[in-house]
């Protein structure tokens, strides 16, 4: 069995606020990471990041979006934490 993908409130807010097609290819991509939510795995450009000593993985999708996203292995649970553009994202990584 593959992990299940929980999605933050104010993520999936910003996710449903989309137009239809970016809505789907979020979504779609999200769902690929009940497979493997890990990097190096064929699914998407993934990357591991350290915060606070906290491990956070980061997802680009379609070259337009960035998710960032925690991996539970004992519930066998990824936890999408936000969806933002990848011009916001960048931003973000200065937070880091």
């Amino acid at each position: 069995m593959g992990y299940r993908v929980l999605i933050e409130r104010r993520a999936l807010e910003y996710v449903n606020s989309l137009p239809p097609k970016s809505q789907r290819i979020v979504k779609d991509n999200l769902r690929k990471l009940r497979e493997n939510p890990y990097p190096g795995s064929g699914l998407g450009e993934r990357k591991k990041l350290t915060h606070k000593g906290e491990s956070l993985y980061r997802l680009h999708i379609a070259r337009s979006f960035t998710a960032f996203y925690k991996i539970y292995d004992e519930t066998k649970e990824v936890k999408v934490l936000k969806v933002m553009i990848i011009e916001a994202a960048h931003k973000e990584y200065c937070k880091l």
